[in-house]
């Protein structure tokens, strides 16, 4: 995880550690990218790739493209007929080109480009740890405060939206779940494990689920610590432990998808993630991340367009099923609504090259979707946090994601976001990793409100409970050194920066 434009990868880097409106035909046949990408088949060696295969639904053409795909020297390793997409593994290198050509597929492409290698590890980075003397001094200005939990004197973020308040007249409904997809979930963690829903967690990488107990687990807790920091941020019990999340009476549940070698979030792994939690009840998933390999997918390469395919149609059978999917903007900075973007990142799983794309047709992955709430970052003064992409019409709500130039008046003074670390730790994180799961506890404290509200209602109420928030009055300067660093287009109500507002917990409850 080198590269810095994802959403988790940024959490972990920065120092410490379009909203589409139609379904998939709404994706446009081409794209403006130059230069011309490098396709996955063109750029691996000889190997094994692993590709999505979309077809027809129905279950002739189904069984005819899974014989075809076997001719054409592939395997199926996993199946997902109500949505047509099947996982393949093949060695051929003609493997994409071949079964594109068959009747019944829609789209095909390799899900990265280099070969599937063995399993193994690799830094990530460091976050801040609360030492001893750090958690010592918090707990003893949380007792003053009278708060509830012992390190909430720092957890600036919950003041922010409500939600400490919210927490006194509803902390959500246990029959409420919020799935994480992401590196994994530490449920041994002591704020976490009273709100662990273990029947509703899995391992999704290699694109199958496996629900063995402890198998939505960090595969190296020192490095891995990205999901569970996002699950205390949701749901970390009031328990007088630690720290408090957003909605500490919902669940919470853990959907492994980050590679074991790379830490990289394959399609694959992220279209059985969306199926597992639509399969399994899950009311609101949060997406802290981009589908690798590439932070944008550009429609006129048919390996990225088959991802855009894929993906999609598991977020969609999710929504249909009645699961809201929250996402986080992403740490580039970037203006989604703009004309141009330079992306230096992709692929991230072998050799980057610098192109220029234009976000309207070339897509962040699941950010950009239909019907994914899109989510950028603020820091504690409520402005837009320096790293945090934006984009009018792009952006749905905002939320506390951390940022290390906006000061809290805390005792540990840290703009950064504290939640739960793996082994019974905590620590400080910044990104709109940290924003997305604010919002997934707001909608989640909503859907505890209005059971019965279908996912486009709870998008509904997000934005209409939101507190509205204006454009700076001046020139943006996220990071203080006198270049402006990002233009906010639109009025208070709706702008770039915020989209529709910072979302608010206390009138999550309320109203």
């Amino acid at each position: 995880m080198a590269h810095l434009p994802s959403r988790r990868r940024l959490a972990l880097a920065v120092p410490v550690v379009l909203s589409l409106t139609a379904s998939l035909g709404f994706l446009p046949t081409a794209a403006s990218a130059a230069p011309v990408t490098t396709s996955a088949t063109q750029t691996a060696d000889a190997g094994t790739l692993a590709y999505v295969v979309n077809t027809k639904v129905d279950h002739r053409t189904i069984a005819s493209v899974k014989k075809a795909i076997a001719a054409a020297g592939g395997s199926v390793v996993a199946a997902y007929d109500k949505i047509g997409v099947l996982v393949v593994h093949s060695a051929n290198p003609d493997f994409g080109s071949r079964i594109r050509a068959v009747r019944g597929v829609q789209s095909a492409g390799a899900t990265r480009t280099a070969p599937l290698s063995a399993a193994g590890t690799t830094d990530e980075g460091a976050a801040q740890v609360l030492s001893k003397a750090e958690a010592a001094k918090i707990e003893k200005a949380s007792d003053a405060a009278g708060q509830s939990e012992p390190l909430e004197a720092d957890q600036w973020d919950l003041r922010a939206i409500g939600a400490d308040k919210a927490a006194e007249i509803n902390p959500g409904s246990k029959k409420v779940t919020v799935a994480v997809i992401d590196t994994g979930v530490d449920d041994t963690h002591p704020d976490l494990a009273p709100n662990f829903s273990a029947s509703q967690s899995a391992n999704c990488v290699g694109g199958v689920a496996d629900t063995t107990p402890g198998a939505w687990r960090p595969y190296n807790p020192a490095e891995d610590y990205h999901g569970t920091h996002v699950a205390g941020e949701i749901a970390a019990a009031r328990n007088g432990i630690g720290v408090a999340g957003v909605a500490p009476g919902v669940k919470v549940a853990g959907i492994k998808v980050s590679d074991p070698k790379d830490g990289l979030f394959y399609p694959e792994n992220v279209v059985c993630a969306f199926v597992f939690a639509a399969d399994h009840g899950v009311e609101v998933t949060n997406n802290s991340y981009y589908v690798d390999p590439w932070l944008y997918n550009c429609m006129d390469d048919p390996d990225q367009k088959a991802i855009v395919d894929a993906v999609n149609r598991a977020q969609l059978y999710a929504q249909k099923k009645g699961t809201l999917n929250v996402a986080s903007a992403g740490n580039s900075n970037h203006d989604l609504d703009s004309d141009a973007l330079v992306d230096s990142s992709s692929p991230d799983d072998s050799t980057p090259v610098t192109r220029t794309v234009d976000p309207h047709e070339c897509f962040d992955v699941p950010t950009q979707l239909p019907g994914v709430v899109t989510v950028s970052a603020t820091g504690v003064k409520g402005a837009k946090s320096y790293y945090s992409s934006y984009g009018l019409g792009v952006v749905d709500v905002a939320a506390p994601g951390g940022d290390k130039y906006q000061i809290p008046d805390t005792p540990s003074a840290n703009g950064r976001v504290l939640s739960t670390m793996p082994n019974n730790a905590y620590g400080f994180l910044q990104g709109t990793s940290m924003a997305s799961p604010h919002v997934s506890g707001v909608a989640a404290l909503l859907k505890s409100t209005h059971p019965w509200a279908t996912p486009a209602q709870l998008q509904a109420l997000l934005k209409m409970q939101a507190d509205s928030t204006a454009c700076p009055a001046g020139p943006y300067d996220g990071d203080g050194d006198g270049v402006v660093d990002a233009t906010c287009v639109g009025g208070k109500r709706v702008n770039g920066f915020f989209g529709f507002g910072v979302v608010n917990a206390l009138k999550a409850v309320k109203k």
